[in-house]
């Protein structure tokens, strides 16, 4: 079982401007959940 990974969240996020310019890209909506809660 893995206990432990590195989530690679880094950078300034300019591939998805303008929407970028709100929030972090981690949080950006996939449907309805942010893009971090189906990685973890």
């Amino acid at each position: 079982m893995i206990r432990k990974a590195v989530i690679p969240a880094a950078g300034l996020g300019t591939r998805f401007l303008p929407a970028t310019k709100s929030m972090p890209k981690e949080m950006l909506p996939i449907i309805d959940k942010p893009i971090i809660q189906f990685v973890v």
